[in-house]
C-alpha cells in the first residue's frame, strides 16, 4: 500500500523521497557557530559566527563577507535534520528566520501545506498541482493526522473523524489575505466532505428533461459556481477575488452521511456594483450573462451585444486572462440546474442582474 502511495503522481509534492531526505539531513552543522541574521533583501541570511567579544560578534557569509554586529542580532538554526519539516511545531529553535525557512524550502520543493502545531500554513503555487486527485482524497480518509504528509484533506478529515466520534460540531477556519488561496482551499474542503459522507441513497430523480440525476453531494458542491458568479470579481491582487465572507454549515446525519447545508454570507462589497477601480472587474455574473453562452439569454433581456454599453459595469476590465465567461456560464447555469431551481426562478435572477445593467 506504502509503495502505490508513492507512485501517485501528487506525491512528490506531499513528501521528500528518502534520497533527498539522506542529502538534506547530513550537511555539514555547527549548533554555536552557524545563526541566521537579519537581510534587507532576502529576510534573514545563514552566516558563520568567526569570534565573539563580549556582546558583539563577526560573522562570515556564504560569500566570505564578514560583519560584525550584536550577539543579540543572531537568531538560532536548527540541526539539518529539520530540513523542509512537516511540523514546525517540532523546531528546536521557533523564531522568525527558521519559520520561514522552513515554509521557504518546502515552498521551492513545491510542497505547499505544512503544519505549525494545530494550524496548517498553505502558501499559494499560483498553478494547479494534482494534489486533489480521488487517488490522493483516497490516501486521507480515515488515517491519522501523523501518519500522512500535510494537507488540507487531513485538517477535514481530522475535524470529521473527531464529528463522527464525539458526537460534536466541528468547525475549521480559512483565513488569510487576498489572494493567499481561501476560496480554493474552502471548495476543496467541501469536496472532501462530499466523498467522505457521500450518501448511499438512490439519486433524486429531477423532473425536466435537462437536469441531472443531482445527488445532495453534487448540489452542495454546486453552490460554490454559483455564489463565486454573483459574489466574486477580478482585483488587482487576484482575479477570483471572493468580495463577501461566508460561514458554510454542512450537515451530517447520524451515520456521518450528508444531510443538507446551508450558507451565511457577510458584507458583500456593494460599491463595485456600479463603480470599478482601475484594473478590476465588477462581479462575473454581469460579463457571464452577455457571453451568450444561454441562447438568446441576452436578446430576452433586452441586452445589447457590448459590455461597453452598460457603464455600472465597464470603468474598468471587461475580460479576465484565462477565464472564459462563456464556459463559466454554462458552469453557473448547470449549478442553478442541479440545484433544482426551475427555470422560473433562473430566468428571474437572470432580470434582476441585467436591470441593473439597464439603469
Amino acid at each position: 500500500m506504502a509503495g502505490e502511495i508513492t507512485k501517485d503522481p501528487g506525491w512528490q509534492f506531499l513528501r521528500q523521497s528518502p534520497e533527498q531526505l539522506i542529502k538534506e539531513t547530513t550537511k555539514k552543522f555547527d549548533s554555536k557557530k552557524n545563526v541566521w541574521i537579519h537581510d534587507a533583501d532576502e529576510g534573514f541570511i545563514p552566516v558563520e559566527i568567526k569570534s565573539t567579544k563580549g556582546d558583539m560578534v563577526v560573522v562570515v557569509s556564504a560569500g566570505g563577507k564578514e560583519k560584525t554586529i550584536k550577539k543579540d542580532e543572531t537568531q538560532e538554526m536548527n540541526p539539518p535534520k529539520y530540513e523542509k519539516t512537516e511540523d514546525m511545531a517540532n523546531l528546536t529553535f521557533l523564531n522568525d528566520a527558521s519559520v520561514l525557512h522552513n515554509l521557504k524550502q518546502r515552498y521551492y520543493a513545491m510542497m505547499i501545506y505544512t503544519y505549525s502545531g494545530l494550524f496548517c500554513v498553505v502558501i499559494n503555487p499560483y498553478k494547479r498541482l494534482p494534489i486533489y486527485t480521488e487517488s490522493v482524497c483516497k490516501m486521507y480518509i480515515g488515517k491519522r493526522r501523523n501518519e500522512m504528509p500535510p494537507h488540507l484533506f487531513a485538517v477535514a478529515d481530522e475535524a470529521y473523524r473527531n464529528m463522527v466520534n464525539d458526537h460534536e460540531n466541528q468547525s475549521m477556519l480559512i483565513t488569510g489575505e487576498s489572494g493567499a488561496g481561501k476560496t480554493e482551499n474552502t471548495k476543496k474542503v467541501i469536496s472532501y466532505f462530499a466523498a467522505v459522507g457521500a450518501s448511499q441513497s438512490a439519486k433524486k430523480k429531477v423532473e425536466e428533461g435537462k437536469r441531472k440525476d443531482a445527488t445532495l453531494e453534487d448540489q452542495i458542491v454546486r453552490t460554490n459556481p454559483v455564489l463565486e458568479a454573483f459574489g466574486n470579481a477580478k482585483t488587482v491582487r487576484n482575479n477570483n477575488s471572493s468580495r463577501f465572507g461566508k460561514f458554510i454549515r454542512i450537515h451530517f446525519n447520524t451515520a456521518g452521511k450528508m444531510a443538507g447545508g446551508d450558507i451565511e454570507h457577510y458584507l458583500l462589497e456593494k460599491s463595485r456594483v456600479i463603480k470599478q477601480a482601475p484594473g478590476e472587474r465588477c462581479y462575473h455574473i454581469f460579463y457571464q450573462i452577455m457571453s451568450e453562452a444561454v441562447k438568446g439569454l441576452r436578446d430576452k433581456l433586452h441586452l445589447s451585444k457590448s459590455v461597453r454599453d452598460y457603464h455600472f459595469v465597464s470603468q474598468a476590465e471587461i475580460t479576465i486572462d484565462g477565464i472564459d465567461d462563456k464556459e463559466e456560464m454554462q458552469m453557473t447555469d448547470e449549478s442553478f440546474d442541479i440545484m433544482a431551481f426551475t427555470e422560473a426562478e433562473k430566468f428571474n435572477l437572470y432580470a434582476l442582474t441585467a436591470a441593473i445593467m439597464h439603469m
